[in-house]
């Protein structure tokens, strides 16, 4: 069984099914207009967009090139042009802090690792570094108002003498801004402060104001911060002491009132030097008085006790034999006297007789000392009795006073429970007010001693070289804004381009389903590729061939037009080589040369022109007569003949259907080479008489203008397109994914290994 009898395989299509290493190819169905295959390629996928991408990047590398060069070239150019600029960075460390402001210690501050809500400070930092009122404070500080220099380190002339105050303020703040910069690299606490300017000096100047004065400012952000604290504190403070007088008064007016008279310290303690509990800290002056009395009565009582019992250890014992008489010195003195007298007497008595003179006077002077000793002893006596008697009677006084004491303090009892009240509201009103008191001398003195967070690192120190211009920066930037830029360009060109340029092209744009395609061969290789079976061309014709086969529901088309949009596109050589790939399977074809204006059948060939179709058509010869075989096996030719004056009268006559109606009961099969759509009414008139229309369009050069303008020509006769080929397409503008999808790489492969 030949080719041409094989039965159709479903609804695939031929070519589909010899390149099945493409695993997005899809079976074509059958049907439309021209009963041809209905799609092919489910679509690209990711890869097939990364292709397509390539493919224009390869299509279009001279453009690219172009517009990156031109980039550079502007970058090189804008980079002589600029003035250097010089940038200074000073390094800062930021921390977070908590200030305890009502600590228990003057200027108690712990640092607080606030982790959740570092970044967010950090960022809080840097802002305040980027605002306004940080830039007055460093245009202050450095007197940038009116500084001429300034404005030259900042490119600009200097200051006019018609600006206002406000356009110079507006002016420098806007140039700070502008020049300042602060990066903050993650994982640090450690910002970049910079500042860009013409002049070195004054870049690392303004750019050591700018930290010095972050710095300042955080200080007294800090310092205002308590001002409130103090402000509260001196208020209740201030109200403490109202409540303290008032409460004062009223104690001392109700003291007054009732007749009280108590004794307070600044401490609290009562009149005793203790604690008052049961008073409020307070004494009364007749409680005290009845305490003080009350001890002397106890110690005049205990006087009383040992007076008495001295004296009656005295009364009972005779004068001479009591301790207390001869404890003392005077009667100790004069028993010592007496006892001396009584020994001169003594010696003088055993010397004389009682009646002389010396023992007479010892005598007397013996009575004298007993008669002394006497007096002394009693009046020893009577003295421990008067102070027996005394103590009695200071007793009886004191206790006297101790029961009137008594009396008066039971009765300033119940007075007193009002004025102890009021003495303990006074008490704690004053200990409020001495606790606010000391707390504000601790907001004071820690208002003025806080610690700033923010610590420099390093200095600025003038640049010895510009940081801007950079050329290789700027020409890396260039790159990739001309890389952009091209991309852009690339982009719009293939979204305006409507030129047919990859297989997938025929049916996005055109709407017509794809038989083959036909790969691009210069005119000095066609004849010899053509002429090797197992070339890349011969192979994709023979690819074309099978999807012919099945192309509509009867299969192959007994007389198959082959037509272009205009000239050059391939159409005469797809004719033939279509023709002989059909021959090559068994069939008998003729191939027919119906371009009568610009003939090329013939010379393929190797035969003269002198008769053919036009000789058929102008007479009523037999069409087999002018019908000659060719060096192919079961392929003929009917060459176009003599040029006729008008070959679209000839064409459009009766006698073309008459003489195809011939033919084709002699071939299997027929192929007609139409002239090109556009301008001419040849193939028009041809598709509506041939059983299946072929349209050539060649790639890269084939718009999708001027084909849908010839398909809309050709339908207006209703024939039977049978779907598209795409010739002269050069795989390797496209990527390599159409070398292999199409087979031409493997065509090439079997072609080098069979050699």
């Amino acid at each position: 069984m030949g080719p041409a009898d094989a039965p159709i395989v479903g609804k695939k299509n031929l070519a589909t099914v010899i390149n099945q290493q493409d695993e997005t190819a899809a079976g074509r169905g059958i049907g439309g207009t021209g009963g041809g295959i209905d799609g092919y390629y489910d679509g690209p996928g990711l890869s097939e967009t990364t292709r397509h991408i390539l493919t224009l990047v390869r299509r279009n590398l001279l453009l690219i090139a172009t517009i990156v060069a031109a980039a550079i070239g502007v970058a090189v150019v804008m980079t002589m042009l600029q003035t250097p600029m010089y940038t200074a960075t000073t390094s800062v460390q930021i921390n977070n802090q908590s200030e305890q402001v009502l600590g228990d210690q003057l200027g108690d501050q712990q640092n607080q690792d606030a982790s959740w809500d570092t970044d967010r400070f950090l960022n809080t930092q840097l802002e305040i570094l980027r605002s306004r009122g940080l830039a007055e404070r460093v245009a202050r500080r450095l007197n940038l108002y009116s500084d001429d220099r300034f404005l030259s380190a900042m490119d600009l002339p200097p200051f006019n003498a018609n600006q206002t105050e406000a356009q110079r303020r507006m002016l420098v703040l806007n140039l700070l801004r502008g020049g300042f910069s602060v990066n903050l690299p993650r994982e640090t606490r450690i910002a970049q402060i910079s500042f860009n300017s013409t002049d070195p000096a004054y870049s690392a100047k303004i750019a050591n104001a700018f930290a010095e004065e972050f710095i300042q400012s955080n200080l007294q952000r800090k310092f205002d911060s308590s001002a409130y604290a103090r402000k509260f504190v001196a208020q209740q403070m201030e109200e403490a002491r109202v409540r303290l007088e008032n409460s004062e008064r009223d104690l001392n007016a109700y003291a007054r009132q009732a007749g009280l008279i108590r004794t307070r310290s600044a401490s609290g303690a009562g009149a005793n030097g203790t604690s008052g509990s049961s008073d409020g800290g307070t004494g009364s002056v007749t409680a005290a008085s009845l305490s003080q009395i009350n001890e002397a009565a106890n110690t005049a009582k205990a006087a009383v006790t040992a007076a008495e019992a001295k004296w009656k250890a005295e009364s009972s014992v005779p004068m001479l034999a009591s301790q207390a008489v001869l404890s003392n010195g005077t009667i100790q003195a004069l028993l010592a006297q007496k006892s001396q007298v009584e020994t001169q007497l003594q010696s003088q008595r055993t010397r004389y007789l009682a009646d002389h003179p010396s023992v007479k006077a010892l005598e007397a002077q013996l009575a004298s000392t007993n008669a002394e000793i006497r007096n002394v002893a009693s009046g020893i006596r009577s003295s421990i009795r008067n102070e027996y008697v005394a103590a009695q009677s200071a007793e009886g006084q004191l206790r006297s006073q101790v029961n009137a004491l008594q009396n008066q303090t039971m009765s300033e009892q119940d007075r007193t429970v009002r004025y102890n009240t009021l003495a303990r509201e006074g008490d704690t009103n004053r200990q409020l007010y001495d606790g606010l008191l000391q707390r504000y001398r601790e907001l004071n003195a820690a208002a003025g001693i806080s610690a700033s967070n923010v610590s420099v690192i390093d200095q600025a120190e003038a640049p010895r070289s510009p940081s801007s211009p950079n050329l290789m920066k700027n020409i890396f930037f260039s790159i990739a804004a001309g890389m952009v830029l091209a991309a852009i360009v690339v982009f719009m060109r293939d979204q305006l381009d409507d030129r047919i340029r990859m297989p997938e092209d025929v049916e996005e744009k055109v709407n017509l389903p794809l038989l083959g395609v036909i790969p691009k061969e210069t005119e000095d290789d066609l004849a010899t590729q053509l002429a090797d079976p197992k070339s890349p061309l011969s192979e994709a014709y023979s690819s074309l061939r099978g999807s012919l086969m099945y192309s509509t529901t009867q299969g192959l088309p007994p007389i198959l037009l082959v037509t272009s949009s205009q000239q050059s596109e391939g159409k005469s050589t797809t004719s033939f080589a279509t023709a002989r790939a059909l021959s090559r399977v068994g069939k008998r074809v003729l191939l027919i040369d119906a371009d009568m204006r610009r003939p090329s059948i013939h010379s393929r060939v190797g035969l003269d022109n002198a008769a053919g179709l036009s000789t058929l058509l102008t007479s009523q010869q037999a069409a087999m007569s002018v019908v000659r075989a060719t060096d192919e096996e079961n392929l003929w030719v009917l060459t176009s003949g003599p040029h006729p004056p008008s070959p679209s009268e000839l064409l459009a006559s009766p006698r073309m259907a008459q003489i195809l109606e011939e033919l084709a009961k002699e071939f299997d099969s027929i192929v007609i080479d139409s002239p090109p759509v556009l301008g001419l009414a040849d193939a028009p008139v041809l598709s509506a008489i041939a059983d299946g229309v072929a349209f050539v369009i060649e790639a890269e050069g084939g718009q999708r203008g001027a084909v849908k303008a010839s398909l809309r020509r050709l339908r207006a006769m209703n024939p039977v397109i049978v779907g598209a080929i795409l010739t002269k397409f050069d795989p390797n503008k496209s990527s390599n994914r159409y070398s292999s999808y199409y087979g031409y790489e493997y065509y090439r492969y079997r072609s080098e290994e069979t050699a």
